[in-house]
């Protein structure tokens, strides 16, 4: 058997609101819901049916108000020392995930007694870091004796040793979170019959939809609009979407209300260029697909802390519906391509707090990146770096925007200083961009350019932004950078997927440095200069006269 623990359970739950809610998503269950205060078990015929109702119903199924919390049981005599922290985002350094990890449960490093992990499961179970929800259970103890027929009727840990291998716990691991919340504006009049009467009108779309809504009934004290974010599978944030479309039609029809309401989406400014696609096509096509005329609120809208553009779909409620499918459809891509590239990369690049770039849409409703920006722990601050970027000659009116309003924004955003030369001759296809700044303000600065030509369709829709970047190296390190026999910058290459060249026969220039030529996709490059940075650090501290402190001079005589 596989028993299931049922935590965040109402007082009003009964076993028979257990019975449809697992009718209702199709899970077999081979005994009854045996239903206590505040939690409940059940037994699944299989690891396939429990796994189905961990996945399905965890965070997402609420029951009388509450979400659900659905895990594996683990009986008190197997439990260790230890919890499993599930669902941490993927792109954030172990470091970091840790101390805020602590720092949210109350719990030291050294809480190892069972006392106080029921209370470290009961803060960090649920709560939400950088838009994942946290999952968090009990390590089985594979050395504890099995509970016997005696211990509660326990059934299921029997002596076949390790317990329930395909257990999260263990190893098997439901799907990453894919997908991003659905956020509309709507109008602030219609934000109290969207919550109803002491909330049941929103309490009845969660319900209904199964999705988590927040209604941002503080932010931009009297505007005329408020945000809602709407957490669930795609199908659930269409549902409840429709669902408070139509509810805003019905109050307008009572309260006589006469304009029209069009649906309003929120999407982060980095997915907008492939939602509208090479000259409009993406967009057109959904136009025409669903009978709605589409509109996208301008560049010059965003600020820093307001990285959404506002995307108008004007229709009937159903054409309106199908456009918000489609459009967040394309959304989502972008951002499960974006997030595959940066899973693959980032762990490669060290000294990067790559939760502070807003690369993606910040887990605080309606706050854009974060702007903390500091050297990893244990180290100095960190050295300013100068790169030589090539970017289309056309394109540089894109980058300097209108009045150098763009340039500017993106500079105090990423915290470097970003300058464009001036062409090298009338005919010119490329035009420097020359970024100095530390690492971290390197790859802000970078990642928005490369984002920036892409919005701008000076790539197509399927290929990628590939450009060149230059940084100059001393010239007796340029030989450490090469390897014997070209191995380290053949390894480089092999590492980052982008095309390293050290030029021969370089003159070196003034300050006795030569160029080093970086070709690739952003993540390529950025790692690749990380690489090559490091090269250059190594190449520094040797070079670096002995230490001669009281220190060192003892650890040398004991030597």
């Amino acid at each position: 058997m596989n028993k299931l623990y049922i935590g965040n359970v109402s007082a009003e739950a009964s076993e028979e609101d257990f019975e449809t809610i697992f009718e209702q998503w199709k899970i077999p269950h081979s005994g009854p819901f045996l239903v206590k205060t505040g939690y409940a078990f059940v037994d699944c015929p299989d690891e396939k049916a429990a796994m189905k109702a961990i996945d399905v119903l965890s965070g997402k199924v609420e029951l009388h108000g509450k979400v659900l919390e659905v895990e594996h049981s683990v009986p008190k005599r197997q439990r260790s020392c230890k919890l499993q922290i599930r669902n941490i985002p993927p792109h954030m350094q172990w470091e970091v995930s840790a101390n805020r990890l602590l720092t949210a449960s109350r719990v030291g490093h050294h809480s190892g007694n069972l006392f106080m992990l029921p209370r470290a499961m009961e803060k960090l179970n649920g709560s939400m870091m950088e838009n994942y929800a946290l999952k968090v259970s009990y390590i089985p103890d594979e050395t504890a004796a099995p509970e016997g027929p005696s211990a509660g009727g326990r059934r299921g840990f029997n002596a076949r040793g390790t317990p329930r291998s395909g257990s999260p716990g263990l190893g098997a691991r439901p799907k990453l979170q894919s997908d991003i919340p659905l956020r509309i504006l709507v109008p602030t009049q219609f934000v109290g019959a969207i919550i109803g009467k002491e909330g049941a009108t929103i309490r009845n779309i969660t319900k209904q939809t199964h999705s988590k809504i927040d209604i941002h009934r503080k932010e931009n004290a009297g505007a005329a609009e408020k945000p809602i974010t709407i957490h669930s599978t795609p199908e659930g944030c269409s549902n409840a979407c429709t669902t408070i479309m139509e509810i805003m039609q019905k109050e307008a029809l009572d309260t006589k209300f006469t304009e029209e309401i069009p649906l309003k989406i929120l999407a982060h400014n980095n997915f907008v260029g492939r939602l509208i696609g090479k000259e409009g096509r993406n967009l057109k096509k959904i136009e025409q697909d669903t009978g709605t005329k589409i509109t996208i609120s301008p560049l010059q809208d965003l600020t820093l802390y307001n990285p959404e553009r506002t995307i108008t779909v004007k229709g009937s409620i159903e054409a309106c519906a199908r456009a918000e499918e489609e459009v967040m459809k394309k959304v989502r891509e972008s951002y499960d391509s974006d997030m595959a590239a940066m899973n693959l990369q980032s762990n490669l690049i060290p000294g990067l707090n790559l939760n502070a770039l807003g690369l993606f849409p910040s887990g605080a409703p309606g706050m854009g990146p974060s702007m903390s920006s500091g050297p990893p722990p244990g180290q100095g601050h960190p050295e300013s770096e100068t790169v030589h970027l090539f970017i289309p000659a056309l394109a540089v009116g894109a980058i300097i925007g209108k009045q150098g309003q763009h340039i500017k924004q993106l500079s105090h955003f990423a915290g470097a200083s970003i300058k464009i030369a001036p062409a090298e001759g009338m005919d010119a296809k490329q035009r420097m961009v020359i970024i100095i700044g530390p690492p971290e303000a390197q790859f802000k600065a970078q990642c928005r350019i490369f984002g920036k030509l892409k919005e701008e369709n000076f790539f197509g829709p399927k290929e990628e932004v590939k450009l060149e970047a230059h940084i100059k190296v001393p010239s007796f390190a340029a030989g450490r950078v090469i390897g014997k026999g070209g191995k380290t910058v053949n390894e480089l290459q092999n590492l980052t997927c982008a095309e390293v060249v050290v030029p021969r026969d370089q003159t070196p220039d003034e300050n006795d440095q030569v160029i080093v030529k970086i070709s690739g996709h952003f993540f390529a490059c950025q790692l690749a200069q990380r690489k090559i940075q490091e090269i250059l650090a190594q190449v520094r501290r040797q070079q670096q006269p002995k230490p001669t402190s009281g220190l060192q001079r003892t650890w040398r005589n004991g030597d």
